[in-house]
């Protein structure tokens, strides 16, 4: 269900929280951000599957503690889904309904090639980073509505 991201980000003044992650099958990028700064800062990257991925994210969720999450979506340049969109879609469904929060879901065409060529140490935590910031500028953008995955 779309949701404006004006809504997605609250009124001018009210901080709000996200955590942001760039899915992979193998790794998880995280990062952390609010509509104060409109920035993000890479976390580390979750080196888990199965149970010890979500474990490892509860973790995270308690101490951050996010009023929402944002999960970058993987697309073709042309926009056109491949096999891991479906993969980061099914990934933030799992999150919402094992953490209860709002899950944003943001096209992430080319954030890892510009996370590389930043010269990223972590390159999964910066891709994480780049998709919160798109986000955060998506969101404060006036009639912009983003995609929530439920």
């Amino acid at each position: 269900m779309p949701e404006r991201a004006g809504a997605a980000a609250g009124r001018a003044g009210a901080e709000r929280r996200f955590l942001a992650f760039d899915y992979g099958s193998r790794r998880v990028g995280v990062a952390s951000g609010n509509t104060v700064l409109g920035r993000a800062q890479p976390l580390g990257t979750v080196d888990a599957t199965g149970h010890a991925r979500f474990d490892a994210i509860a973790a995270l969720l308690r101490e951050w503690q996010p009023d929402a999450l944002v999960v970058g979506v993987p697309r073709h340049p042309d926009g056109t889904p491949h096999d891991q969109t479906e993969r980061a879609r099914r990934f933030a469904r799992q999150l919402h309904g094992r953490f209860a929060l709002p899950v944003h879901e943001v096209d992430e065409r080319y954030t890892t090639v510009e996370a590389i060529a930043a010269g990223a140490g972590d390159v999964d935590a910066a891709s994480a980073a780049l998709i919160l910031e798109q986000f955060l500028r998506e969101a404060a953008a006036p009639d912009v509505t983003v995609e929530c995955g439920r």
